[in-house]
């Protein structure tokens, strides 16, 4: 038994509202199981059915008929359902009635117009409305290709309307895997169209079949009545009066519809005008359209619009449209001329000029605006460079000054300024600089200058470059560009222009060096170029530090160079002033280093250490140090660069500098700085606070405490002095030199093996000279008193009393000895053996000298000379030398011998007798590792 089916239930209608012949689509439930089902569609009461789409049980697609309701239910009808219901409405909207003599402001759908002789609207054929699915079932969801389509069917269309419409290209293109089931009931809707389409034909022939049958009587009547009145023009016949019946009917018409018909032309004209607007609006529309997105920047969619007017109106012979297409060249130009301004407008981003050099190729623009894009950057780039330097020299002359820097922002303050507030040094010691907080550099103009023209360079040259490249290779232009071969056209302008572009950037790199040099090294720039690229009036002398920082910034412009693959004979300018600026900053290194060590002499504390060493050696050798940190560097080889300390002459002969005499330049500043500090040594040993020349000194009145470590109750005597320098100088000799060799060789300072020899026998000889003065001073006294001593009392070697023991005076001479050698040991105890033997050597060698200078002695004389002579010898036995040893023993030999016993045993209880009661005194003496007691 089969399964009752639910009535058809309508829940919805899309629009809900509507005039006649609206296309309205119908959802709902149980609406029938497909097309065949379908047997009532009703509307308002109208009947819809012919009009009607069946898509699927829940979906239905229909025209609204001339229904007589303006309100009504949807009611759907199928034979498993039998009559539905429904929960929606549909109001229908009863059109405006125009009649043909009635003027409208709209238009008037001459498909469904009002009929005035029958009071109704009258329209087209519903069997006319095809439906858009004329099978009737579901298409299918993955469809063919339509491109494959057309390879297999070529001069066909699937478009059921088309002409050359194919029954197989539709099948596969909508319904490729339907079922053969579907298929059949598709073809068995078909059928029942087409059985509906012939059964509405002859139903509209049956309902005017009576229009028909008039027509024909009237006809017929009008054909018996001609016949009977016969077929001659005759007056008050039939045909005459037909005739004149016609006339005044065409008369009365034409006045009647004269103005009608003269509207309606009028009308024709205006709709004619409408469709052309309608149909070219966009060419009317465009130069407004352009004029808007000009306005919003939007230029791609303005060059796209010009585009298309292009290829449709430019060859037009249409006046109207060569008027509007005019128009549209007059706004592109003006649009040729804004993008060109802003191409050349600065500053500018890369991305902008390409995009402008871009629109500017689509637009076709005269003449070449990325190589005009190109020479304004240049242009532009060596006006900022320019401006740059005349910007600081006016806030030179105006006296604005440098700009205040933080002093942590500023690691490399002078070597003098890191040392003269230093505490005093000891040896080897590390040189602390302490910084007040109240401290402040000055970046000095110069410095300043090069920097910003750093900024500048490396800012916009980069840009500069791959805005080239960009031309070069073509990549400016759009697809549009590449197309009509701008691309090769700019191609072949590259390479013609190669050589110009290739002076350009020899342009930038020789200002930016012309630049440099008039600022720091104006004596390598002519007369003329100073009076361009010069002009620093009030030009502060830059040090060290302060030239390492320009140093580094121009490498900082060469390399960024470097990466931007720009040949090497281009930059070849800044690896030359970059070798000078090494040179100068080298020699001007090595001057304010000799200025410090010449200030090194004021810092002189004059307190000794355990070793007998002051702070000297320590500043002496801290000053060098720092020297090659400093030039650490400025000295150090950058991939390009050349080692200007390590260049032989063939490779010196190639470059721009006299690197030969550079040499000898630093070579004679070295001795400079060496022989300075050998006379601060002489100078500190052989004058007094007051005597020192302090004119070069240059005291910072910022720096607090400058000379802090300086004991002002304390001043050394002219001895004193002598002993501390020459402890100094064997320091030096022994350490410092070998110290500061190490540094050298530490930091790629080679063949300075030379100047350390000469150095160091020019401290030898200062040595020399030192200890000489200070055993004349010390060793004369002492010498010079032993004759007098001897003969004090008129005393007589041949006739003198029986010894008792030494004389007073060789005591003395023992004590000034023993004098000598506190006051060396005070100072240092490596100084005590040298100068003790030093002094013995004269005193013996004096002794020996008396004993020879006596004719004779007697036996007492003999014995008193040798227990003098042998007391003497024993108590410095440990400082004598050779040359003490042989006067000694010279003067033994003269003394006659002593062969009897008792003498020899009375002088050797003399000679104990001697050492017993000095022997505190001699103790001195005697090797001991007794540490001397600093001051």
């Amino acid at each position: 038994m089969s399964r009752v089916r639910q009535p058809p239930l309508v829940t919805g209608i899309s629009p809900n509202e509507g005039t006649s012949w609206t296309k309205v689509t119908i959802r709902g439930e149980n609406l029938g199981t497909g097309p065949a089902d379908l047997i009532g569609l009703s509307i308002c009461g109208h009947n819809c059915l012919l009009t009607a789409e069946w898509m699927s049980a829940s979906k239905i697609v229909c025209r609204v008929g001339p229904a007589k309701d303006d309100k009504g239910e949807i009611i759907v009808t199928t034979k498993s359902g039998g009559h539905g219901t429904s929960t929606v409405s549909f109001k229908l909207l009863k059109a405006e009635k125009i009649g043909i003599l009635d003027q409208s402001a709209v238009w008037v759908d001459e498909m469904n117009y009002y009929d005035m002789r029958t009071d109704r609207y009258k329209g087209i054929s519903p069997l006319s409305l095809r439906p858009s699915n004329p099978l009737g079932i579901d298409f299918d969801k993955g469809k063919v290709p339509l491109k494959d389509l057309e390879a297999l069917f070529p001069g066909v269309s699937g478009e059921f309307t088309s002409e050359n419409f194919s029954a197989t290209w539709y099948l596969i293109e909508n319904h490729s895997v339907t079922s053969f089931d579907q298929l059949r009931m598709a073809a068995s809707n078909l059928k029942k169209q087409a059985t509906k389409k012939n059964e509405g034909s002859l139903a509209y022939v049956k309902g005017g079949l009576s229009t028909f049958f008039e027509a024909q009587d009237a006809l017929a009547a009008i054909h018996q009545r001609l016949e009977s009145d016969g077929t001659e023009r005759v007056e008050g016949s039939m045909t005459q009066r037909l005739e004149n019946v016609l006339n005044r009917a065409s008369d009365t018409a034409d006045t009647l519809f004269q103005e009608v018909l003269g509207r309606k032309d009028k009308a024709d004209s205006t709709r004619n005008a409408l469709n052309v607007l309608q149909r070219f609006k966009f060419l009317f529309n465009l130069p407004l359209n352009i004029e808007r997105n000009i306005q919003k920047g939007d230029y791609d969619v303005v060059i796209n619009d010009y585009e298309k007017a292009k290829s449709l109106f430019s060859n037009t012979e249409v006046s109207v449209f060569k008027k509007v297409y005019a128009e549209v060249e007059t706004r592109i130009g003006a649009l040729r001329s804004l993008l060109l301004d802003k191409l050349l407008e600065t500053p500018s981003t890369l991305h902008d000029q390409k995009r402008y050099i871009r629109y500017l190729s689509d637009l076709h623009a005269s003449g070449d605006p990325a190589w005009q894009c190109i020479s304004a950057q240049h242009k532009w780039i060596l006006g900022l460079m320019q401006n740059c330097k005349e910007e600081f020299i006016n806030y030179q002359r105006v006296g604005l000054g440098a700009i205040a820097l933080d002093l942590e922002g500023d690691p490399r303050p002078s070597a003098f300024s890191r040392i003269r507030d230093t505490a005093p040094l000891n040896k080897g010691g590390i040189l602390h600089t302490p910084r007040h907080s109240t401290w402040h550099y000055e970046t000095p103009q110069q410095v300043q200058f090069v920097e910003k023209l750093s900024d500048v360079v490396i800012g916009q040259l980069p840009n500069f470059w791959k805005l080239w490249i960009s031309y070069v290779n073509g990549s400016l232009f759009s697809e549009t560009g590449e197309k009509s071969g701008q691309v090769e056209k700019s191609k072949k302008n590259a390479r013609q222009r190669q050589n110009d572009f290739k002076k350009m950037i020899e342009e930038v790199t020789h200002l930016l060096v012309k630049l440099v040099r008039g600022a720091l090294l104006p004596s390598t720039l002519t007369e003329l170029e100073l009076r361009l690229y010069g002009g620093w009036e009030n030009k502060t002398e830059l040090t060290g530090p302060w030239l390492t920082q320009v140093i580094h910034t121009v490498r900082i412009i060469f390399e960024a160079l470097v990466a931007l693959e720009i040949p090497n004979d281009l930059l070849q300018v800044i690896q030359d002033l970059l070798l000078e600026l090494r040179h100068h900053c080298l020699l001007v290194t090595l001057h304010h280093t000799a200025d410090d060590v010449k200030r090194v002499a004021e810092k002189e504390d004059w307190v000794v250490d355990n070793e007998g060493i002051t702070s000297l050696p320590a500043q002496f050798e801290q000053c060098m140090v720092l020297m090659l940190q400093s030039l650490k560097e400025p000295m150090e080889t950058k991939p390009g660069e050349v080692n200007i300390l390590q260049l032989d002459q063939d490779q010196a002969s190639e470059l721009c500098v006299d690197i030969i005499k550079a040499r000898e330049q630093v070579e004679k500043l070295w001795k400079d700085i060496n022989k300075v500090f050998i006379n601060c040594l002489e100078q500190l040993s052989t004058k007094t606070d007051r005597d020192i020349n302090s004119s070069h000194m240059s005291v910072d009145l910022a720096s607090p405490n400058l000379f802090s470590g300086i004991q002002e109750d304390f001043c050394p005597t002219l001895e004193q002095r002598l002993l501390i320098i020459l402890s100094n100088c064997q320091y030096l000799e022994k350490h410092t030199f070998l110290n500061l060799a190490e540094h050298f060789e530490k930091h790629g300072f080679t063949g300075t093996e030379k100047i350390t020899r000469v150095t160091v026998h020019a401290v030898k000889e200062l040595d020399e000279s030192l200890f000489d003065a200070y055993i004349e001073r010390k060793s004369d006294p002492i010498v010079g008193s032993l004759e007098p001593g001897i003969y004090a009392g008129h005393f007589d070697w041949r006739d003198c009393s029986t010894p008792t023991g030494v004389r007073n005076y060789l005591k003395e001479a023992l004590v000034n000895i023993i004098t000598v050698h506190a006051e060396v040991f005070t100072v240092s105890k490596d100084l005590v053996p040298r100068v003790l033997t030093r002094i013995i050597e004269g005193v013996a060698e004096e002794m020996s000298r008396l004993m020879q200078c006596v004719s004779s002695f007697s036996k007492n004389g003999a014995i008193q000379a040798r227990l003098e002579i042998d007391s003497l010898r024993d108590a410095v036995a440990s400082y004598l030398s050779s040359e003490s040893h042989a006067s000694f023993k010279q003067a033994l030999e003269v003394l006659p011998q002593l062969h009897n016993g008792a003498d020899k045993k009375l002088l050797e209880e003399l000679l104990n007798k001697f050492k017993s009661s000095m022997q505190l005194q001699l103790t001195c003496f005697q090797p001991s590792n007794v540490q001397p007691v600093k001051r």
